[in-house]
């Protein structure tokens, strides 16, 4: 990528100390999956930027990544994230929800229990996220997943914590298939606060408990459409047949999100009403309406191809990599 490029990493560094400099697409390209000696340079440079600056280009990074996926900030963002404005610390850690490398896990956990700020502490909560779903599929070392196993119960066990930073472990150690962790989404919806109730259901579709089927179903007539929308997600996640009348309702809801998040349930539950609406939204004028349903329907046409087909198609691709191997000895 970088050949095409009009900076090299030096030249990209000094228009970030330039105030004057506008963060062109150019600039951050050349920032981007910077080698070890050039994340040095960064490292060096990054704190003698006034912190106006520094959060205009925090943001500017996290933004460009999240809109194109070829653009690589996580070296970058690991050292932002030890910077001594909030902003900025928060903002590189949520910009670093792809990275799931393990030497991220330890740092997490640090703000997690030592931050001073809320926000630093609650990205860091949702961060470990994703490594709590490496623990239980088994792909993440044991000392690390005990690591964070024990900082979340910490902080759902703590009614002195902010709720932003409780709520947001409570989503996050959803993914743990543990009774005590049945217990602590039991406890969260119950809850007095309307934002953990929220975090409650969105954390019984990350758990894959059918137990907790009725009552994200019951949550679709909620009048807060940001509940409706968790409870729509939900419902996808845990693959709610019987919701699939209200989520077919849900496509026509006010609220534009709540209506994407029933298209996406209803291709994951899949069915023949699903697949009807699903067919009659993807010839709606709404272009973006039609584009969610057009996915919704891959994935619920790839729900329905039998297992035998995919396991014939496994074993094909399988014999013709043993082809290539065969192919290569003899060579």
């Amino acid at each position: 990528m970088r050949e095409n490029e009009s900076f090299t990493f030096e030249e990209g560094l000094l228009q970030l100390a330039d105030e004057r400099a506008a963060l062109s697409s150019l600039v951050l390209y050349a920032l981007s999956a910077p080698s070890t000696e050039e994340v040095r340079l960064f490292r060096r440079q990054w704190p003698t930027l006034p912190v106006e600056r520094r959060r205009k280009i925090i943001t500017a990074l996290a933004e460009s990544a999240e809109a194109n996926f070829e653009l690589d900030f996580n070296a970058l963002f690991r050292v932002t994230m030890d910077d001594e404005d909030e902003h900025v610390r928060t903002v590189s850690i949520d910009g670093l929800w792809e990275d799931e490398g393990p030497a991220l896990v330890a740092p997490l956990v640090h703000v997690l229990r030592h931050d001073q700020a809320v926000s630093s502490r609650a990205a860091a909560a949702s961060s470990l996220g994703r490594f709590v779903l490496l623990a239980e599929l088994e792909e993440l070392d044991e000392r690390y997943a005990k690591l964070i196993h024990g900082a979340l119960l910490e902080v759902t066990g703590n009614r002195e914590e902010p709720l932003e930073v409780r709520r947001r472990a409570v989503e996050s150690i959803a993914y743990w298939d543990e009774h005590c962790v049945h217990d602590i989404i039991a406890a969260a919806y119950q809850d007095s606060a309307e934002l953990m109730r929220i975090s409650a259901v969105f954390a019984m579709g990350r758990s894959v408990d059918p137990d907790w089927s009725e009552i994200v179903r019951g949550e679709l007539y909620n009048s807060n459409p940001a509940m409706r929308y968790e409870a729509a997600r939900a419902c996808g996640e845990l693959e709610v047949k019987a919701a699939v009348p209200e989520l077919s309702a849900l496509v026509s809801d006010p609220d534009r999100e709540v209506q994407f998040a029933a298209i996406g349930a209803l291709g994951q539950i899949g069915g023949p009403q699903a697949q009807r609406v699903l067919e009659r939204s993807a010839r709606c004028s709404d272009e973006a309406m039609r584009m969610a349903a057009e996915d919704a329907l891959a994935e619920l046409q790839l729900g329905q191809q039998p297992l035998d087909l995919l396991v014939l198609d496994s074993d094909i691709e399988c014999d013709e990599d043993d082809e290539d191997l065969e192919a290569a000895d003899q060579e």
